[in-house]
């Protein structure tokens, strides 16, 4: 049981070829095998500018047989529609047979006895994925699934400097910025990343899932160490919660310091305690009452409390589950 990735890029078509998905593929590639950290993370098998519908269709089905926790699918290249459905391209592309059905793809992924079936496509129409062919604005997909389209089964996906314009946000959301404050990074957390950073104007992301929860796809450097996050139930035991401060807290308030300083004088464990809010402070886990920084809220005796945020990481402390 383990996790592999099947990474395609195909630019040489023949009659229309396309410049940045071979680095779209390459670039994404380098990302899934391992986390930040240089711990292993996927199995990656590397197929750049396959030729064939036959090629691509045996790639396909042998990513999803066997049972393993994680099949991941990323393709990057010509994508198209026809009466029948949505395909994605091979540069042995004719009228009648431009490649490989998605229907086709969503056939094989229900057949899966893997874990979870996770599809990412950089390409034209690349919505229809996961779709009914009988009703095409309802998807039908099977446990385990998710996908996560360039764009509407109906739009074209756009490359600019040397990049899929999806596939440029794909990859800065993957080296960080769609990560928790546990370094975890989900495709719900790539899809909100991608969503924002795209108009309604451009191009439209397309997600869809069948899943009771979100695997991590890649680890980052959490901004917060994770003893940190759990630290919350010590200070806080309800979501409304305050903690009260006084000057005992602020390190700097001691007689040894060359300033003005105040009575209770800083004492080494409420000064600890100090340091740890305001490491959560800087993640945006709590705040400051009635003044704009915690060090204030020391020296004038006031409290602080958890944002909404970190009402939901207290939760979540709460219950073991970080």
């Amino acid at each position: 049981m383990g996790r592999k990735a099947l990474v395609i890029g195909i630019n040489n078509y023949p009659n229309s070829p396309l410049h940045g998905c071979v680095n779209d593929a390459k670039e994404i590639t380098s990302l899934l095998k391992n986390n930040e950290d240089d711990s292993k993370n996927f199995d990656v098998r590397e197929e750049y500018d396959i030729k064939s519908k036959d090629e691509l269709s045996a790639a396909i089905q042998e990513l999803f047989s066997g049972d393993d926790e994680v099949a991941l699918l990323y393709f990057s290249g010509h994508g198209t529609t026809r009466n029948d459905g949505e395909y994605l391209c091979t540069p042995d592309y004719t009228e009648n047979f431009p490649g490989v059905k998605l229907s086709d793809i969503s056939t094989w992924i229900s057949k899966s006895k893997c874990k979870n079936k996770t599809v990412i496509l950089d390409s034209c129409y690349s919505g229809g994925m996961g779709n009914n062919p009988l009703m095409a604005e309802c998807a039908e997909l099977a446990k385990g699934v998710t996908i996560l389209a360039a764009s509407r089964s109906t739009e074209c996906s756009v490359e600019c400097n040397g990049h899929g314009v999806f596939t440029s946000l794909l990859i800065e959301a993957l080296k960080g910025g769609a990560s928790d404050l546990l370094g975890n990074i989900t495709l719900g957390s790539i899809y909100a990343y991608i969503d924002k950073a795209l108009n309604l104007w451009e191009q439209r992301p397309v997600f869809k899932t069948n899943v009771h929860e979100f695997i991590s796809l890649r680890k980052v450097e959490a901004p917060i160490a994770c003893k940190d996050l759990k630290s919350l139930k010590d200070f806080f035991t309800s979501p409304k919660e305050e903690f009260q401060l006084d000057p005992s807290f602020e390190f700097t308030n001691d007689p040894d310091e060359k300033h003005t300083y105040k009575k209770p004088y800083a004492i080494k464990e409420n000064v600890d305690k100090f340091k740890l809010l305001q490491r959560l402070e800087r993640v945006g886990l709590v705040e400051p009452i009635g003044t704009s920084h915690m060090y204030f809220a020391a020296m004038e005796s006031k409290a602080c409390r958890l944002t909404a945020l970190g009402q939901y990481y207290l939760l979540l402390a709460q219950k073991e589950r970080i």
